[in-house]
């Protein structure tokens, strides 16, 4: 019989294990992850990814307690000027990712009572795959098929 690791058919379902299984072990304690056995807060791991795309976390993490400490909800962030963000922003570079998380989190909080869906965030303007693995490439897409969550994950504009 075939080993566990072997197996063609349980692939991903292992590969996910390990890698879960090496996170419980290696984390790092950042400001947005929530601690071992609870939640994490989706709004506070949206801002932190947005934040962290091409940048390091050493330059985030100030910027992120900022955040938080002035909009501390996506209502808040959504009911933000526009120019405030982008002169919160200043530093992290990329303009264009402050403003489609300002518009992204307008949507949410308009049309989605202020709850980020489970499904379908990949999709909304700023979070297309391109954004989630930093390129759109061959490699990504087989990455994220891979890891089980690389469906109809395409970025939109």
């Amino acid at each position: 019989m075939a080993s566990e690791t072997t197996t063609p058919a349980a692939g991903p379902t292992v590969l996910r294990r390990r890698l879960l299984a090496w996170y419980d072990r290696a984390r790092r304690d950042l400001p947005w992850r929530a601690p071992p056995g609870e939640t994490a807060d989706p709004y506070r791991v949206w801002l932190s990814e947005i934040m962290l795309q091409q940048t390091t976390v050493a330059t985030v993490a100030p910027y992120f307690h900022r955040f938080v400490e002035r909009w501390p909800t996506v209502h808040d962030l959504a009911a933000a000027e526009l120019d405030r963000v982008l002169h919160a922003w200043q530093g992290l570079g990329y303009y264009a990712r402050a403003r489609n998380m300002h518009a992204c989190a307008m949507r949410v909080s308009r049309d989605m009572a202020g709850v980020f869906p489970d499904e379908d965030l990949p999709a909304m303007k700023g979070l297309g795959i391109a954004d989630v693995i930093g390129q759109d490439t061959p490699r990504g897409r087989l990455l994220l098929d891979r890891l089980g969550i690389g469906d109809n994950l395409s970025p939109v504009e």
